[in-house]
């Protein structure tokens, strides 16, 4: 099993519930798959770069996980065929990324429990 990392951006006009529902697909796609969900963190509601479909705002979602190659293929076709996506963007993590990723995770785990 490889470590992956996707970030995907959700168009702005959803609704928080709406929102949720949509990360909670393609998660629970993945557990379906045989994946293995390391981290999951929503950065909320941000500004793009440069427009994309006339919006210059998205919802970003980032979520690290462990699973067998195939697994990509089935989650970047359910990613385009969902019009809530924006875009994505999933990659195998080397194990200097991995190494990296989760050095971030509990650092950010440090700062959440000292506040």
């Amino acid at each position: 099993m490889n470590n992956y990392e996707t970030v995907f951006i959700l168009t702005p006009v959803l609704s928080d519930a709406q929102m949720k529902e949509a990360v909670e697909k393609f998660t629970t796609l993945l557990k379906q798959e045989g994946a293995t969900i390391v981290n999951e963190e929503n950065w909320g509601l941000r500004k793009l770069a440069y427009p994309i479909q006339k919006k210059s705002t998205g919802f970003y979602q980032l979520v690290e996980f462990q699973a067998n190659p195939e697994v990509i293929a089935k989650l970047e076709t359910n990613f385009r065929r969902d019009e809530r996506v924006i875009r994505f963007l999933t990659f195998r993590q080397d194990k200097f990324a991995a190494e990296y990723a989760a050095k971030r995770r509990n650092l950010r785990g440090a700062k959440k429990k000292q506040k």
